[in-house]
């Protein structure tokens, strides 16, 4: 069965070199790999700047281009907008409905993001419940795996929990609540308040350590037959009619593209080079990066390492560029502007193929607007199935429903 996987971007603003080659060299080999959705999250970009709306249309063109420009393919992988999708936030509500609040509030970028944005009031419910949109957008495609940094893994998190809490209400068999009913009466009330309190454990906290210890607390229980012991783990872990598939987390590799100043590459930061940055503007950026502060005078030995520049060295030069670099920069032999020439050129070759393709599609709004729609069509049609079950599941199929 080939994998299905999901990731989306919010339209922010133009892309840099770090997402290329952070997030976007891996789509390109997912691809040709798996069933890969990509979306533009111009929903999501609102949780955050509701206030101040402009632009966002313009960006999420802009995202679609620099995809298309990078070789994200139409063909290989569904592109579309978040918001041409209507689905996405069917089940984001149906979610809310069963998704407890203390869930949204321990997501781990809620006081985070609240923290860092202090000028802007995100004491709204798009914040809070931003975490059921990003669910929604995962669940609808039956995800096998979502790629994400190891920093993200948590953030997956309470999508696989909200699965899993979706399955145990509404995927079990018609008699299986009067058997659990059944075990609790079975094994007494005091072991009824254990198996209970490791249940919740489990599936609101989810500490897999808790099924564990209560597959070995269910089997000291004499009261209890196997078909029993059986029945109440499978409430435990919400393992009825599967649903919703719970997704898995796709560690990519951390990228390793540093910025200007030698830290990560961040907008943040104000230390990128866009992917469609002009010709001189990069050299400029680069000519004038800051250097090793030992080498004051054009004679002053360096030190690579302590060089922002040595950090990009790494990942556009070669083994025999590299060592020229290391020679030159420690007995003084090359100047600065010398060692950060071959960077500068590396990056414009990088560039350029990506510039002019970019140049094609923005010249063709409407032929950019069919993939979007193509895309949307087909990502409709898929997400329909998840909601189709959903609604069934809730005892919400009242009626036969067309796209």
């Amino acid at each position: 069965m080939t994998e299905i996987i999901v990731s989306g971007m919010r339209p922010t603003g133009r892309l840099h070199l770090g997402h290329y080659h952070g997030v976007l060299k891996n789509w390109l080999r997912l691809q040709d790999e798996a069933e890969c959705y990509f979306f533009v999250a111009d929903w999501h970009a609102l949780t955050t700047h509701y206030e101040t709306t402009q632009g966002i249309s313009e960006a999420v063109w802009d995202l679609l281009i620099e995809w298309l420009a990078v070789g994200v393919d139409p063909d290989k992988s569904v592109l579309f907008i978040q918001s041409h999708v209507p689905q996405h936030a069917e089940l984001a509500l149906l979610l809310g409905m069963l998704t407890p609040l203390s869930w949204l509030e321990r997501v781990p970028t809620f006081k985070d993001q609240q923290e860092k944005l202090r000028e802007r009031d995100l004491a709204t419910f798009g914040f809070l419940g931003y975490p059921l949109l990003m669910t929604a957008d995962i669940l609808l495609y039956d995800a096998h795996k979502v790629p994400v940094g190891a920093d993200q893994v948590a953030h997956l998190e309470i999508s696989r929990e909200l699965a899993r809490r979706f399955n145990s209400f509404y995927g079990r068999d018609a008699d299986a609540a009067a058997q659990v009913e059944k075990g609790m009466q079975a094994m007494g009330k005091r072991a009824a308040k254990t198996f209970t309190s490791l249940q919740r454990r489990f599936q609101q906290n989810g500490d897999g350590l808790a099924v564990t210890e209560a597959a070995a607390f269910l089997g000291q229980q004499a009261g209890l037959s196997a078909g029993m012991c059986e029945q109440l783990l499978a409430h435990l872990e919400g393992k009825g009619r599967e649903i919703l598939r719970e997704p898995q987390a796709l560690l990519t590799a951390a990228s390793k593209m540093p910025g200007l100043d030698g830290q990560k590459m961040s907008k943040s930061y104000g230390n990128t080079i866009s992917l469609r940055e002009a010709p001189e503007v990069v050299q400029k950026k680069i000519r004038t990066m800051p250097t090793d502060p030992a080498r004051v005078a054009r004679t002053d030995p360096g030190t690579p390492e302590k060089c922002p520049v040595w950090a990009l060295h790494q990942v556009y030069s070669g083994p025999e560029t590299q060592a020229w670099v290391r020679s030159g920069c420690t007995t003084a032999g090359i100047g600065c502007l010398d060692c950060k020439q071959p960077v500068i050129e590396a990056v414009l070759a990088e560039q350029a193929p990506i510039r002019e393709r970019a140049e094609y599609w923005a010249a063709r709004p409407e032929q950019l607007q069919e993939i979007a729609h193509a895309g949307a069509q087909r990502a409709r049609q898929r997400a329909e199935q998840t909601l189709e079950r959903v609604r069934a599941a809730m005892g919400l199929a009242h009626e036969q429903r067309h796209l």
